[in-house]
């Protein structure tokens, strides 16, 4: 049984280290026999890394889904992961991804993130039209522990981390590196139908091993760097911006370098 995977966004973080972690992990890389990342930026660092690794990139040019298909039937694409990217359009982009998919009746679809784009994944349950019905799997991620770097200058100057949780909320953050290595182990398993029966049809939640709170975390930060730290509630309402209405955005603008249709 072959497994040719497509990975979309392999231009973003995490399709890259799903990417990468297959190519240079033999426990996946033996029992897949081709990669082909999908990006809109084809000249993109990440993407030349992927090719040195032995991937082949193709240029993803969202808006006609008939070309997409062509692109996944040139791959003979029995398996794709689509990753919504980091782009205003997400959502139409995913679902394009996810119609061509289907078009091309590949078997083993697999995604990461998002309800709507979940729940038009798992409607292909069963669906007898298309193979994509057969072994559908979605990882819904947490919080990954690597945002929180996007408030390191407020933890370096002001020792305070300022966080959008509230006073009493507790979440699990993740390392991004844990969904890639879950990811990969979901496509490179194979079973009767497509994906390993204990995967296909499942919806995978990912978080952290520890509950905590924005005091806590501040808690963990400072002995950890043995620097005093304090945690920071930060309200997404009241602001006097009018670019970034929101204190919580305000930060992240200001300090990541993440797309704007991320915060």
């Amino acid at each position: 049984m072959t497994r040719n995977v497509v990975i979309s966004a392999v231009d973003g973080q995490t399709g890259f280290l799903i990417a990468e972690l297959i190519l240079t992990n033999n426990d996946f890389s033996s029992k897949i026999d081709s990669v082909v990342g999908l990006a809109m930026d084809i000249n993109h660092a990440k993407c030349k890394l992927l090719k040195d690794l032995g991937a082949e990139i193709l240029h993803h040019v969202p808006g006609i889904e008939k070309d997409i298909v062509k692109i996944l039937k040139h791959a003979k694409a029995d398996t794709i992961c689509i990753i919504p990217p980091a782009h205003e359009d997400k959502f139409d982009i995913t679902m394009e991804l996810i119609n061509a998919a289907k078009e091309v009746k590949i078997q083993n679809p697999r995604l990461r993130e998002f309800i709507d784009i979940e729940q038009a994944v798992l409607i292909t349950k069963g669906d007898t039209s298309t193979e994509t019905g057969h072994s559908p799997v979605i990882i819904r991620a947490g919080f990954y522990l690597e945002n929180l770097l996007a408030y390191s200058p407020q933890a370096k100057n002001d020792r305070v981390i300022p966080l959008l949780i509230g006073d009493s909320h507790k979440f699990a953050p993740m390392a991004l590196g844990d969904v890639a290595l879950v990811a990969a182990h979901v496509l490179s398993g194979k079973g009767d139908h497509g994906f390993d029966d204990k995967h296909r049809g499942q919806l995978i939640v990912v978080t952290g091993p520890l509950l905590m709170a924005g005091n806590e975390l501040a808690e963990a930060a400072k002995q950890a760097l043995d620097e005093d730290m304090e945690f920071e509630n930060i309200s997404p309402y009241n602001s006097i911006s009018t670019a970034y209405p929101y204190p919580a955005e305000r930060v992240l603008k200001k300090q990541a370098e993440s797309n704007f249709s991320e915060i």
